[in-house]
């Protein structure tokens, strides 16, 4: 007969012994990073080191040993103390496991992430890169290096394209930055918006009127530096490809352009985006005798071939 905890049978009692609980022999620490301190990325490490915590405590031969959490800004640049700390705790044979979230918040690059994978290795250490399903200890070297390679290609082409989508997507709404990025002719107030630079306007003007009166790119040049006009950089001389720049930016008559090189579609801001310094009919004209100067010429054929050289060095 069983009573409370006792087996009682031909009137000797037989004391009931639970089993003891495994014991917890795996130490184990849980490394999370994040790539700045924002709300959204603290929000993402609270998940992560959750996540990880409760997957340790479903093991019961693991034993959290540590938490290692870096989180990058503009104070502490790029150096990983915790990362270091870990390492050198795994040097000290105080783990024998490292969980972490991903491939991608182990180590900031390929290169980064194989090293330190090569320095554990040596120390017997077991990484569980816990989104990818990936262990250390049942996945062959070779293959983990090609898998690590391919997986951070798939994520560099992966934010190379929400890059991209972003920079569209706020082109299109208008809210991008590009829109307000200072040129010569141009500084930015207070709230960020361009406003013309009266003196540098001048310049700009001066620029567009040389050119359409004759004056060569080179020979706009000279006739800067030979007023003592400095360039947009402050220096004394003038870059002949700084001065053909300008005559082709669409920003002196308020537009501005962006995405446009052939495979994104093009994206304008109307004359509201900034004041403008020169006229339409200026700019259009400017153009028009670039494209008459120019010593090369298509035929219908889709040749090119010299056409007569322009040549005005004043």
């Amino acid at each position: 007969m069983e009573n409370g905890g006792f087996i009682v049978s031909d009137n000797k009692t037989i004391h009931y012994i639970p089993p003891l609980p495994p014991k917890r022999e795996k130490r184990v620490g849980i490394y999370c990073r994040v790539s700045t301190n924002s709300a959204d990325q603290l929000k993402s490490l609270t998940a992560q080191v959750s996540a990880l915590t409760r997957v340790t405590a479903a093991n019961p031969k693991w034993l959290l040993v540590d938490v290692y959490i870096d989180i990058a800004s503009s104070k502490t640049g790029s150096s990983r103390k915790e990362f270091t700390r870990m390492l050198k705790d795994c040097q000290s044979h105080d783990l024998e496991i490292i969980l972490t979230k991903s491939i991608s918040r182990f180590g900031r690059d390929t290169v980064e992430i194989l090293d330190a994978l090569n320095q554990l290795k040596l120390l017997g250490i077991r990484v569980i890169f816990e989104q990818e399903q990936l262990d250390t200890a049942d996945t062959d070297s070779d293959l983990m290096i090609s898998i690590i390679e391919s997986i951070a290609q798939a994520e560099n082409e992966s934010r190379s394209d929400n890059i991209k989508w972003g920079i569209k997507q706020r082109a299109a709404q208008g809210t991008s930055k590009l829109y307000n990025r200072k040129c010569y002719g141009y500084s930015n107030d207070e709230d960020g918006n361009l406003i013309i630079d009266s003196e540098q306007a001048k310049n700009v003007q001066r620029i567009f009127n040389l050119y359409l009166g004759g004056e060569s790119v080179i020979g706009i040049v000279k006739e800067l530096q030979k007023q003592g006009i400095k360039s947009p950089t402050g220096k004394d001389t003038w870059a002949k490809r700084t001065v053909d720049v300008m005559l082709t930016n669409e920003k002196y008559i308020g537009n501005v352009r962006l995405l446009d090189d052939g495979k994104h579609e093009s994206y304008y801001l109307s004359e509201a985006n900034n004041p403008a310094i020169i006229t339409k009919e200026m700019y259009q004209a400017v153009q028009i005798e670039k494209q008459r100067r120019s010593n090369v010429i298509k035929g219908e054929d889709g040749s090119q071939r010299k056409n007569k050289k322009y040549s005005s060095k004043k």
